[in-house]
């Protein structure tokens, strides 16, 4: 089973955590979380998510982050070793943390390519309905 770790500003780690604890009471221990305050640098939140990472005690590790180019994103960028043992996917929303969970047990190429397609089919634009038509015959 790969070790989940959701790095992101400050509440929406935590956040994300209690809808997935909602949702699957029994998957969400699985998954770590680091709220990333203004305060915080990038060394401060790569040493802290090593630590969590370690901590679980995972051969392979997904972590999720939620913006691309920014100090959540920045720090796990740091965690990617050359073996592939850890991977980075930013971008997290519900979809895809959901399927992270209930696919953490597959190998870590199955899982990212969940994670990744839970997110992306995750993005639904909504309709407005047709207008109805009044006309009586």
């Amino acid at each position: 089973m790969s070790g989940l770790l959701l790095i992101a500003h400050s509440p929406l780690a935590s956040a994300l955590k209690a809808v997935a604890e909602h949702t699957f009471p029994n998957c969400a221990p699985q998954l770590a979380v680091l709220d990333v305050t203004p305060e915080m640098s990038v060394e401060t939140v790569e040493a802290q998510a090593r630590a969590l990472l370690a901590a679980a005690g995972h051969e392979d590790s997904l972590v999720l982050t939620d913006v691309f180019g920014a100090t959540p994103c920045n720090a796990a960028q740091r965690l990617l070793d050359v073996q592939g043992h850890v991977r980075v996917i930013a971008g997290v929303n519900v979809p895809m943390l959901w399927r992270s969970l209930c696919y953490a047990a597959e190998p870590i190429d199955a899982l990212v390519e969940r994670a990744s397609e839970g997110g992306s089919k995750g993005i639904v634009l909504g309709h407005a309905p047709e207008p109805i038509n009044d006309k009586t015959s």
